[in-house]
């Protein structure tokens, strides 16, 4: 079978391989989105409800490492990809998935269920980069922007359908919903086995030794890691819509006006904490397109900064009161600005990156997202389990809670200034740039070890013993500061960009 693409229309111009992928991406993400809507609720909800029970500030620790290495992962999976053939690692990912997400809901120990959901988390690092890179290679330049716009909304169906599906499914018994998850994947075997094949690549394929030198390369870049660091500030507030805001949905608003408002038109609808999903990627498919027509021309940092100041607004709607129209507002809102900040994110990267090294850096984009699940889901669980947690049996808590909230809202605000901050003092690369922004991220890096420290000393003379919890959260933070501090400080030579 040719898996090029053939000169004709730009539907059937596109390969049998591209459709496949796509459609794998669609169950994949069914199966992420699906669980990942309740996860947060099944782990926090009470035994006799049929959840474990276990603390808001457990879940986010649980949440922020699973998360992260879904982001960590793609980094070998890409290059073992090429090594050994897309269609061998599919068939390597999709186990994985199938697997954790089956024995997920199957347990009920924390840390049983923490290693099944990270085996789980392998097989989607290892699944992303095989299909981004399967479109990227069954598409040319004409069509490109259709493939991905394909598979951008692949995603988001996903995200809008599965949901439904898992809320439905959470009726008769959770187990259901991790079953339907681990069937979605174990599903796609099929047509890796029998449809899927390899897309055309260059002979000459990155070994895993390369791959760590192009990494250690891009993080010894202190201006591109500095940029993520401020960009992940962002992603804080995203990764509170699969924690802290399923549970203030479940724990103090009150749905019977929408419920209402769809029996009123004959409608049978009880708005649940799926539903939070389902309104940020409906949200996304409806206005995606018009979101992006509105900002192709403008430039890209003015315009996250935009974005991040709509996704801000978005947390302020969720603190104006506990009535449940501000809630979904706050969902609708922030999707907005989340839809027209990341694009020109990825946009910015090209202008950011060293010319001769623009695709490695394109690579290393999203780590974005291993420093926002990692604080955003553990930071996020922790301050409900302190704040919120205490309040939901109390009247006259608007001021608490609104106040919760605003702490996220004034978060990103001060993100979109952080990123004007930086595109005016580090957006140009020369040599002054360069040696201005190692020194912050010496900095940043060594107030991270001290902060592991700090923190470890806190909690051992509170309690009088090292919780596990903690001895995991503050090693997290002791591996990332030192590791920072290492390859800045030995690094032999900066990166240069040719002007």
């Amino acid at each position: 079978m040719n898996d090029k693409p053939k000169k004709s229309g730009i539907l059937s111009s596109l390969p049998r391989t591209f459709w496949i992928a796509n459609i794998m991406e669609l169950f994949e993400r069914g199966a992420y989105y699906g669980l990942n809507a309740l996860l947060a609720i099944y782990l926090s909800d009470k035994v006799a409800n049929g959840g474990l029970g276990f603390g808001e500030d457990s879940i986010g620790l649980l949440q922020g490492v699973v998360y992260a290495v879904t982001y960590v992962v793609p980094i070998l999976g890409g290059a073992l990809a090429d090594r050994y053939g897309y269609r061998r690692l599919l068939l390597v990912a999709f186990s994985l998935l199938s697997a954790g997400y089956f024995i997920s809901g199957h347990v009920t120990s924390y840390w049983v269920i923490f290693s099944s959901l990270l085996i789980m988390a392998t097989g989607s690092g290892l699944f992303k980069p095989i299909i981004t890179g399967t479109v990227a290679r069954t598409t040319d330049e004409k069509t490109s922007g259709f493939g991905f716009g394909v598979y951008y909304w692949m995603i988001n169906i996903g995200a809008l359908i599965a949901p439904l599906i898992a809320g439905h499914l959470r009726g008769f018994s959770w187990r259901y919903v991790f079953i339907a998850s681990s069937l979605y994947c174990a599903l796609m075997l099929l047509p890796t086995i029998f449809l899927y094949r390899d897309p055309p690549k260059p002979e000459s394929t990155k070994k895993l030794k390369q791959v760590l030198s192009d990494a250690a390369l891009v993080l010894s870049d202190a201006r591109f890691m500095l940029l993520i660091f401020v960009y992940s500030c962002f992603w804080i507030l995203y990764f509170q819509n699969f924690g802290t805001v399923l549970w203030y949905l479940r724990d103090f608003i009150d749905p019977a006006p929408v419920n209402n408002a769809f029996a009123s038109i004959g409608i049978s609808f009880h708005l649940g904490p799926q539903h939070v999903t389902v309104m940020n990627g409906g949200t996304i498919v409806l206005l995606q397109i018009v979101v992006s027509r509105i900002v192709k021309n403008l430039k890209a940092v003015p315009t996250m900064m935009g974005g991040i100041l709509i996704g801000s607004l978005g947390f302020l709607c969720l603190s104006l009161s506990q009535s449940v129209w501000p809630f979904i507002a706050g969902i609708i809102v922030f999707s907005i600005g989340e839809m027209t900040t990341h694009p020109k994110y990825y946009s910015y990267i090209g202008t950011v990156a060293p010319q001769e090294s623009k695709a490695t850096y394109m690579g290393y984009a999203f780590l974005y997202g291993v420093i926002g699940s990692l604080v955003g889901s553990n930071v996020g669980g922790e301050l409900y389990n302190a704040i919120m947690v205490p309040l939901r049996d109390q009247a006259g808590n608007e001021g608490t809670v609104r106040m919760f909230w605003l702490v996220f809202a004034i978060l990103g605000i001060a993100t979109m200034g952080g990123l004007g901050i930086y595109n005016k003092l580090f957006g140009e690369d020369n040599e002054t740039t360069r040696a201005r922004a190692h020194r912050v991220m010496v900095f940043v890096y060594g107030l991270i070890v001290v902060a592991a420290f700090a923190i470890l000393y806190l909690v051992t003379s509170s309690q009088g013993m090292l919780p596990v919890k903690t001895a995991i959260q503050s090693g997290i933070m002791f591996v990332i500061g030192t590791g920072g501090l290492y390859i800045m400080l030995t690094a032999k030579k900066r990166l240069r960009t040719v002007s």
